[in-house]
């Protein structure tokens, strides 16, 4: 499957540029190296829904928006939020909502 990324910020952080939305996972290994296995996944499978075989990524489709969501590291809260398109999936943003699963910060 193709992968679009439509957040340039997100883009700078695959690609290694510094930038200041994302700075602060730029510098955890942990994610970073969670991201590029995400990242590969999606690439190497056909259909977003192929992702719930991997358990540890807690692949969910959202309701009512037509979007998806990825776990990138486990034991972090940070989510890769996507919609599948015709030819592989966009990626839109990294949710990094701290307080999500119940993870009361």
């Amino acid at each position: 499957m193709k992968v679009y990324i439509s957040d340039p910020d997100l883009i700078d952080l695959k690609d290694g540029v510094k930038n200041r939305r994302y700075a602060k996972y730029a510098k955890n290994k942990k994610f970073m190296a969670g991201l590029y296995r995400v990242l590969d996944i999606m690439q190497r499978i056909e259909k977003a829904n192929m992702l719930s075989i991997y358990s540890y990524l807690h692949y969910e489709k959202l309701i009512g928006n037509n979007k998806s969501s990825v776990r990138i590291v486990n034991g972090m809260v940070e989510r890769l939020i996507f919609r599948e398109i015709d030819d592989g999936v966009e990626i839109e943003i990294i949710e990094l909502n701290t307080d999500h699963y119940g993870n009361k910060k």
